[in-house]
């Protein structure tokens, strides 16, 4: 059984926790659900599956804005924002303020997914066995927090898997260790 609170006489108390308690109250995976689809306020912008929050910047006295993509915890992007005219308060968002800061935020995004992607995939090109064709070796590493891995691939010119054996994470591909595997008969390298 749960006690509802019963309301304050005190209204300032009220209006304060009554914030606090949405934000705390919620489950993090439930945060979106209970938050309006499309919202445009000066100081608060969700549309398109994107959310700009602007707030106050804790490394000196303007303001920032934060960009946060629907279902994700930390903002894709967090930056300076323009004062208003009487140079104390923000500048509200508007539509075209709102787009920019989606098309830089998903700019950031879809280059962090390239480094990442850079970082656990690896790829070389060397002579099959018999030296009549090539073969494109892949290592791509699976970051498991338990016990991570990567997966060592061979693939023929048509891109047909040859071979694929499980290595440790911090394998180093290269040419040499590629053609190895390929003379051993694609057998787990030791």
């Amino acid at each position: 059984m749960t006690d509802t609170p019963l309301p304050s006489s005190n209204a300032a108390a009220d209006s304060t926790m009554e914030g606090a308690s949405k934000i705390h109250d919620t489950p993090p995976e439930h945060l979106d659900e209970a938050q309006p689809e499309t919202q445009h306020e000066a100081r608060l912008w969700r549309d398109d599956g994107w959310t700009a929050r602007v707030i106050k910047n804790e490394d000196d006295e303007g303001w920032a804005v934060a960009m946060i993509k629907d279902g994700e915890a930390e903002p894709a992007l967090v930056g300076p924002w323009t004062m208003g005219r009487n140079k104390k308060d923000p500048k509200p968002l508007d539509t075209s303020a709102f787009n920019t800061l989606v098309k830089t935020a998903s700019e950031v995004l879809r280059r962090h997914e390239q480094q990442l992607r850079a970082q656990l995939h690896k790829e070389v090109r060397v002579a099959s066995a018999d030296g009549n064709n090539e073969l494109d070796i892949t290592l791509d590493i699976v970051p498991d927090e338990d016990e991570p891995y990567a997966l060592l691939t061979a693939l023929d010119t048509f891109g047909e898997q040859l071979a694929q054996v499980q290595v440790a994470p911090n394998f180093k591909l290269s040419k040499a260790s590629a053609a190895a595997w390929v003379e051993n008969e694609f057998r787990r390298p030791g």
